[in-house]
Order: structure tokens, then C-alpha cells, then sequence
């Protein structure tokens, strides 16, 4: 890979990120999904959701890009519709091939949601480590796992999924 083919795929790779946290914002779940490798996998629950609200099958893991989609969709919906915003910044961006690259990017969101007549709300703060692997022009995520070192929340988020965790 040359220098220039390196540079020309470190902004890819920011693009499909960029646009993960776009569509997720927007709720196009069917752009979200676009930006996986057919064989995707999530491990993004294994750490943020409470153990009984956690996918029980693949040992937490979330398999295939409309899987992933549809899950975060669940917890962007049920009981009433989030609203988000995430940031992405500082890519470490390391190539492995041609077409395999490792990617950590720090991340911040900020949830709010209706509960009854109070707003609640969730400010995280931690990091993605995503893979990422070119199928055809198309730089894809292969993988993904956040990893959250704090998070701020009103006192009923998990509420949402009847639980008190």
C-alpha cells in the first residue's frame, strides 16, 4: 500500500464511521447496515447493557449487519424513542493488509428519552474498537465492541428494560 493509497484509506474508513453514527442518529437503520461486512459482528452489549438484558445467543455477540441494526433499533425505540448524538474523534487508524485495518476512535453520545412527563437522559464517554475490511472500493466495519469509561444518566435508564440495573 502506498502512501497515498494509506491516506486515501484512512479517510474512507472515517467516512463509513461518520456514517454509522449518522444513520444511527437518524434511526435509517437500513443505511446503518450498510456500512457491514455481511459477517459482522457486535460485542457493543457485552459491556453496556445490564446481564439480563444482554443477547443471550454468540455469547453476546450481535451476528450480521440487519441483526445489529435491528437490536439497536430495539434499544432506540422500547419503550419510548431515543434521541442521540454521537461524536467520534481521534482515529488511530492501523492497516493489517491491503484490505484489514484495526480502528479505535474516542467517542461521546448523549441519549434523551420520555419517561412519562420527565426527560431522561445518558452522556457517555469511552471508545469504539472496530475492524475494518475492504469488500470491492468499499471500506466495511467488520467488527465492533464500545467500551464506555463513564457514563452519566439519570437514575431510571435501564428502567426502559424493566430492570433496575
Amino acid at each position: 500500500m502506498t502512501d497515498l493509497e494509506k491516506l486515501l484509506a484512512i479517510e474512507a474508513i472515517k467516512d463509513t464511521y461518520a456514517k454509522k453514527l449518522r444513520s444511527m442518529d437518524l434511526k435509517q437503520w437500513d443505511v446503518y447496515a450498510s456500512v457491514h461486512t455481511e459477517d459482522a459482528y457486535s460485542e457493543t452489549w457485552k459491556d453496556s447493557l445490564p446481564d439480563e438484558e444482554k443477547p443471550k445467543e454468540n455469547d453476546g455477540r450481535v451476528v450480521g449487519p440487519q441483526a445489529i441494526a435491528a437490536q439497536l433499533a430495539k434499544v432506540f425505540t422500547y419503550p419510548s424513542p431515543i434521541t442521540s448524538v454521537h461524536h467520534g474523534h481521534c482515529a488511530e487508524i492501523e492497516f493489517h493488509s491491503d484490505t484489514e485495518a484495526t480502528a479505535i476512535h474516542s467517542m461521546e453520545d448523549m441519549l434523551w428519552w420520555q419517561n412519562g412527563n420527565v426527560e431522561e437522559h445518558l452522556h457517555g464517554y469511552g471508545h469504539y474498537y472496530e475492524t475494518f475490511r475492504k469488500v470491492g472500493e468499499r471500506w466495511l466495519i467488520s467488527s465492533r465492541k464500545l467500551v464506555r469509561i463513564r457514563v452519566d444518566m439519570t437514575p431510571n435508564f435501564w428502567h426502559r428494560f424493566g430492570t433496575s440495573a
